[in-house]
């Protein structure tokens, strides 16, 4: 007897479920190699953003957003949570007898990271999956910015921690933030795919490079990308 997803899951799912193994793949090789694991996340990413160009040319499915949020959980909220869990662990060992301070930050931190990424995802799934914007923080967009940080060379773990700390509120905000065009996307996805690929040539210039780019999108992408990519967008149709 055929399992049950036979006939009724396409591509654009396969892609998905790619994603969802990239995140656990992740969070295995997180306490061997840390920087690998930020590689992996980082092409999670482009997985994440295939899956929708797929989607669009050869068809979806009736489960497909569900699933794409349940690999987001896994590469994006669990994956990252514990990249910043296994960094901070190299500089400050995790202890629990005695318990201190930075035990604490560093189990809490990316444990509340998890948990408002699943609310995001949920909000997101059930309120904003239909608009050409979202509220908070897209948790693809929290991940990408963890990842390249620790790709970077950022292993500090009061800068990890509090990054981790400030998308644990802007996951949940009530901050609008349009959908990427097209052109726009497909330049992130070239970066990302560098950083994967040579993320230390050129002195670390890929890791960097996105990194710039998403805190340029987290911070400016609701006051100037919003005016101009919404615009657009209403013009041209949703990239």
């Amino acid at each position: 007897m055929l399992p049950r997803f036979v006939g009724r899951l396409g591509l654009a799912d396969a892609v998905t479920t790619a994603n969802a193994a990239l995140g656990f793949v992740a969070v295995v090789v997180a306490f061997s190699d840390v920087e690998l694991a930020a590689r992996l996340v980082l092409l999670g990413a482009i997985a994440d953003g295939l899956d929708g160009v797929v989607a669009r040319y050869v068809g979806g499915s009736n489960v497909g957003p569900y699933l794409d949020s349940l690999a987001d959980v896994a590469t994006f909220c669990v994956a990252p949570a514990v990249l910043v869990y296994a960094a901070v662990d190299a500089t400050w060992p995790v202890s629990f007898d005695p318990l201190t301070a930075q035990t604490v930050a560093t189990a809490v931190v990316p444990a509340l990271f998890v948990s408002m990424g699943v609310v995001r995802l949920g909000m997101y799934t059930a309120y904003d999956a239909g608009d050409e914007f979202t509220e908070g923080a897209p948790t693809t967009l929290a991940a990408t910015i963890i990842s390249a940080s620790v790709l970077c060379g950022v292993h500090e773990p009061t800068v990890l921690l509090a990054g981790t700390a400030a998308f644990v509120y802007l996951m949940v905000s009530r901050i609008r933030y349009p959908d990427l065009l097209a052109r726009d996307a497909l330049l992130m996805g070239v970066v990302h795919a560098l950083a994967v690929l040579v993320p230390y040539q050129f002195g670390r210039t890929f890791p960097w490079a996105i990194l710039t780019l998403g805190i340029a999108y987290l911070v400016a992408g609701p006051l100037f990308y919003w005016r101009g990519g919404w615009v657009l967008t209403k013009l041209y149709g949703n990239a």
